[in-house]
């Protein structure tokens, strides 16, 4: 199951964001990806307000995780950019089968540790501020998440 949501500025992607996080419980897993300069961090701060956690949220490219505690479920960001061609454990997998929401930048670049089910969020940029959103459900779990999120 896939759906395409037009943004076509950052308050309608923040408002996305928010309303995503809605649906979102403990053991979820997001795969967001797009180019560099796309926004997925800026996507995560928007589903950061939605878990209603009022620290600032940046990107974690150089501690590769970021984790925050104070709001309605644990929310880790994780940036797997800087991992590609490292296939060792560093201990990731314990974010993605959490008592939070694993939100993951580059996914491609730990995929030999990534559940079989997710949701994928690909990031389309097409102008300055407006970026294309592709939710794409992996499992039925996530299917479900995806249709209330696009009915509700």
């Amino acid at each position: 199951m896939e759906f395409v949501y037009k943004c076509p500025t950052e308050e309608v992607t923040t408002k996305l964001a928010i309303k995503l996080a809605k649906y979102l419980g403990a053991g979820d897993v997001l795969l967001l990806e797009g180019k560099l300069g796309s926004g997925k961090t800026f996507f995560a701060k928007g589903l950061g307000k939605g878990l209603e956690i009022n620290e600032t949220i940046i990107s974690p490219t150089f501690n590769i995780v970021r984790c925050y505690f104070k709001g309605k479920v644990p929310f880790y960001h994780i940036d797997a950019y800087r991992l590609e061609g490292l296939k060792q454990d560093i201990g990731l997998d314990e974010y993605l089968e959490s008592d939070g929401i694993a939100l993951i930048e580059w996914p491609e670049f730990i995929d030999y540790i990534l559940p079989k089910e997710y949701l994928e969020i690909d990031i389309e940029i097409t102008g300055p501020t407006s970026r294309n959103y592709r939710f794409e459900a992996i499992g039925k779990h996530y299917e479900d998440i995806l249709e209330a999120f696009n009915n509700g």
